[in-house]
């Protein structure tokens, strides 16, 4: 394909996308207008200034900043205006479902009920089903750091909202962290009636991804990367189609594959792997879903089929039931 007919077939590509974090989803003029709005005062000078920092080392750097800029979202507004216009852009990439991931811990402990950041965020959700067509899903992730008495804390107050937030995930900072730290407060999130994915193999190692599947029984694996150590659990993650929800634009921003002509998508896609392509936190890394589509497949030079298989992988692994599925993946031209 020509570089013109690659952007038009990904531009009308249905898709949908799994990995999405949608305070990473403030872009920076929306956060200045938020920190007027609620009088935050913000240490950069200008959105100038502030985009100038989205220079990453790793993962911990850019965190710092994320955790920082979060800090401008106070009421429930904010939350329904940045979930809101995620869902635009969303719908402008022709994504046609979604599934977002949230950090109550990260409002909560600046003393944000939870009650605020969750119902912005559902509202805003039925608006986007109502206005634009986009179904979707909510997931409530753990904050590593801040450990596990502080992630059941957050388990007991999604509670009242189970029938809304379909899963629990587990992200922010990995090194030192693995999943089996986590694994009590995953087993009671089942009891629960949640699903489970869990961030592993992104700055960990190919052996935090096994605990996610076997402590945590993740039915996906967001990133995934450090798999490709391990030609057994390669193997594994195909035999149990296990879905990796991978970000090329976040990986190549965060120093993860600064050259994303070394990217594994593409072997692990060959393998049999359902890997999929979404943009992590979009306001940080340069693009969302049709960004990272179109810089994936430009490095590693994907196929017409490669990318359609990468859309259907999209509605497979997602959390919708198999008719609907099966509807979505009956809109992706063949």
């Amino acid at each position: 394909m020509t570089s013109t007919e690659l952007e038009e077939y990904i531009s009308a590509l249905p898709k949908a996308e799994l990995h999405l974090h949608i305070e990473g989803s403030l872009e920076p003029e929306m956060l200045f207008e938020m920190a007027a709005r609620n009088r935050v005062r913000l240490k950069y000078a200008s959105v100038e200034a502030l985009k100038r920092a989205y220079a990453f080392g790793n993962l911990q750097h850019f965190l710092d900043i994320y955790y920082a800029g979060a800090d401008a979202l106070r009421r429930e507004q904010d939350f329904y205006e940045l979930t809101m216009a995620y869902l635009r852009k969303a719908h402008a990439d022709r994504v046609l479902h979604t599934e977002i991931f949230f950090d109550p811990q990260t409002h909560t402990a600046r003393g944000i009920p939870f009650d605020s950041v969750v119902r912005g965020i559902l509202d805003a959700l039925a608006d986007g089903e109502k206005e634009m067509g986009i179904s979707s899903r909510l997931i409530l992730c753990f904050l590593r750091h801040l450990g596990e008495e502080s992630a059941f804390e957050a388990l007991q107050m999604a509670l009242p909202y189970r029938d809304h937030i379909v899963a629990v995930g587990l992200d922010s900072s990995e090194r030192g962290f693995p999943p089996s730290l986590f694994r009590r407060v995953f087993d009671k999130a089942r009891e629960e009636g949640f699903l489970t994915v869990a961030h592993a193999g992104e700055e960990g190692p190919a052996a935090y991804v096994r605990e996610a599947l076997d402590l945590l029984l993740v039915r996906r694996i967001d990133h995934g990367y450090a798999a490709i150590d391990d030609a057994d659990l390669l193997e594994r993650l195909a035999a149990e189609q296990i879905p990796l929800t991978m970000c090329p634009l976040s990986n190549q921003r965060l120093q993860v594959y600064p050259d994303l002509t070394l990217h594994p998508l593409k072997e692990m896609l060959d393998r049999g792997i359902p890997v999929t392509v979404n943009s992590d936190d979009p306001a940080y890394f340069g693009g969302y879903v049709n960004d990272n589509f179109l810089a994936i497949s430009r490095a590693l030079n994907l196929s017409r089929s490669d990318l359609r298989l990468l859309a259907v992988h999209s509605f497979t692994g997602s959390f919708l039931d198999q008719e609907r599925k099966a509807d979505l993946i009956a809109t992706i031209p063949a």
